[in-house]
C-alpha cells in the first residue's frame, strides 16, 4: 500500500503510526479520525501515563493546587486507537516502514507522525546530577517528585536558569514561602525570548517578590554530603549558594536521537520539515509518508522570512498536528500550510505574561500601551522595518490588535497613537537581546536557518 498511490485505501485500510503521545500526538490521532481516517492507529508513547498536560507542572502542581497525576488532557473524540505506552520508539526504517521500539518489537506503517517533543536538559555532570535533591521538571513524574520535596520545607532552593519555566518555578516556590536563589548567566531573566529591556522588569519582578536573583553568573559545581544529598553549589564569581533542592531548568533537547542513521532529515534542532509539515530526508529530498508535529518540529513560516522554526508553544502543537493529520490523508492539491502565528503565555510572580509572534527575532522595541514602570504594557518589537512581535504584562487584550499587526506585514513603529500610552514621545529601542552565540536558558523560539523556497507569498489571515 506504501507504493500503489491509493489515498482512498490509505483512508479506509491503511496503517497510521503516531510517535509522541503527548499533547500533539493525542490532537494528530483525533484529527486523523476527524478526517475520515478508518485504518489502524497506533500512538506510541514512552511515559507510562496517557496523554497529559505540561503547564501546570509548573504552576499549579508545585503550588499543590493540582495532582501530577491529575493533569491528564481531555479527550476531544474517541480515536480507537492502539496505545504503545512506557515503550520507546529506538530506531526508524524508511525503506522498510518500520518504527523500531525499545523492546525489541517492530511497529509497520503506510504514513508515520512524529511528535516525540523535547525533554528537559540535564545538569552536564553526571555525578553531580544523581545527587539526592537535585531535579528537573519537564514530566509529570518530575513535577510530583518536586513538588513531595517542596512539601518538605527545604531549607533553600537554587534554580538554575531565569528563562519562563525556572522562572515559573521560583515563582510558586516564593508563593509557598520557601527561600528561593535564582541563578542565570544572562543579564536578566527571560531575556533570551523577551530581550534585556522586558527581562530588567522581570528581574525587579523576583527581586520585589524576594527572590535572590544572581544575573551574569554560571553555576560551576553542585556539591554533596557523605550521605550523597546536594548541599551547596558554586558559582562563577566564586560565591557559593548552600541549598537542599536545586532545579536544573536548562532548557530543552529535542528528542530525534531514535532516527540517528534512519535517513530522515533530523537532528539537535529538530526535524526538518515543509510548510506542510512534511519531513525531509537527509538529502533535502521531502518525504511524501512522513510527517512531523509539535516541539520537535522545526518548519517555515512565511511570515517570518521563511526561518525554520522550531515552537516549544501549546498551540503551536494544537495547530500542527491538526495540519499535520490534515495533509498526510489529502491529495497534494487539497493541502494546506502550517501559517499560526505562534504566541504564548506564562503566570509568573502574580503577572500574566502573553506574546505573540517571534519577539526574539526582534531588534528594537517600542512601549505602545502601558510602561515599564508600572509592570503594566505591551512591548512591540520590530525587525526590518516591520512588526515581528509583541508581548504584554498584564495587558493581554491587546495582543489580537498586534497580532493583526504581524499578519499583515505592518511597519514598525506602528504609526498610530494609542490612548493608555506615557506620554513624553517615547521612541523604539534596543530590545537588548544576548548574543546568539552565547546560550541563554529558556527561549521558546529557536531560529535555525532558511529556507531556500521562493519568498514571493502572501500572507492571508484566517481572520
Amino acid at each position: 500500500m506504501r507504493g500503489d498511490g491509493s489515498l482512498e485505501r490509505l483512508r479506509r485500510e491503511g496503517r497510521i503510526v503516531v510517535v509522541g503521545a503527548s499533547l500533539a500526538g493525542l490532537r494528530a490521532a483525533e484529527a486523523l479520525r476527524d478526517e475520515g481516517f478508518a485504518g489502524s492507529l497506533t500512538v506510541i508513547g514512552d511515559e507510562p501515563h496517557e496523554p497529559y498536560d505540561r503547564p501546570p507542572l509548573s504552576k499549579q502542581v508545585l503550588l499543590g493546587r493540582a495532582a501530577a497525576g491529575r493533569t491528564a488532557l481531555p479527550r476531544l473524540r474517541a480515536v480507537d486507537a492502539t496505545w504503545r505506552l512506557g515503550v520507546a520508539a529506538s530506531g526508524l526504517d524508511m525503506a522498510a516502514g518500520l518504527v523500531r521500539l525499545a523492546d525489541g518489537d517492530e511497529v509497520p506503517y503506510d504514513r508515520l507522525l512524529i511528535a516525540t517533543g523535547v525533554r528537559a536538559r540535564p545538569w552536564p555532570q553526571e555525578a553531580e546530577a544523581e545527587l539526592d535533591g537535585v531535579f528537573v521538571l519537564r514530566t509529570s513524574d518530575d513535577s510530583a517528585a518536586l513538588a513531595r520535596r517542596l512539601d518538605a520545607g527545604p531549607e533553600r532552593v537554587l534554580v538554575i536558569g531565569a528563562g519562563f519555566t525556572g522562572s515559573e518555578i521560583a515563582s510558586a516556590c516564593r508563593e509557598r514561602g520557601l527561600p528561593v536563589t535564582v541563578a542565570e548567566r544572562a543579564a536578566a531573566p527571560l531575556a533570551g525570548a523577551l530581550g534585556g529591556v522586558v527581562g530588567a522588569v522581570a528581574a525587579d519582578m523576583q527581586r520585589d517578590k524576594g527572590v535572590d536573583l544572581r544575573c551574569g553568573v554560571m553555576v560551576t559545581a553542585l556539591e554533596g554530603d557523605a550521605s550523597g544529598r546536594v548541599r551547596a553549589a558554586r558559582l562563577s564569581d566564586g560565591s557559593t549558594v548552600e541549598t537542599d533542592v536545586v532545579v536544573v531548568s536548562l532548557g530543552a533537547t529535542r528528542n530525534t536521537e531514535w532516527l540517528a542513521g534512519s535517513g530522515l532529515g533530523a537532528g539537535p534542532r529538530g526535524i526538518a520539515c515543509d510548510a506542510g509539515c512534511r519531513a525531509f530526508d537527509i538529502r533535502g529530498i521531502v518525504t511524501d509518508d512522513i510527517y512531523a508535529a509539535g516541539d520537535v518540529a522545526r518548519c517555515p513560516h512565511p511570515l517570518f522570512g521563511y526561518q525554520f522554526l522550531a515552537l516549544e508553544h501549546w498551540g503551536n502543537a494544537v495547530a500542527q498536528a491538526r495540519i499535520a493529520a490534515h495533509n498526510l490523508l489529502s491529495e497534494s492539491a487539497e493541502r494546506v500550510p502550517h501559517m499560526e502565528v505562534p504566541s504564548f503565555w506564562s503566570a509568573q510572580f502574580g503577572v500574566n505574561i502573553k506574546s505573540v509572534g517571534v519577539p526574539s527575532m526582534g531588534t528594537e522595541i517600542l512601549i505602545t500601551q502601558g510602561s515599564l514602570e508600572s509592570r503594566r504594557f505591551v512591548g512591540v518589537y520590530g525587525y526590518q522595518g516591520r512588526v515581528i512581535g509583541a508581548v504584554s504584562f498584564d495587558h493581554g487584550r491587546w495582543l489580537p490588535f498586534y497580532q493583526e499587526l504581524i499578519e499583515t506585514t505592518a511597519p514598525f513603529p506602528p504609526p498610530f497613537a494609542t490612548v493608555d500610552r506615557r506620554p513624553g514621545g517615547q521612541h523604539p529601542v534596543d530590545a537588548d537581546f544576548p548574543d546568539p552565540s552565547v546560550p541563554t536558558h529558556g527561549p521558546t523560539v529557536t531560529l535555525s536557518g532558511y529556507s531556500p523556497a521562493d519568498r514571493r507569498t502572501t500572507f492571508t489571515p484566517a481572520h
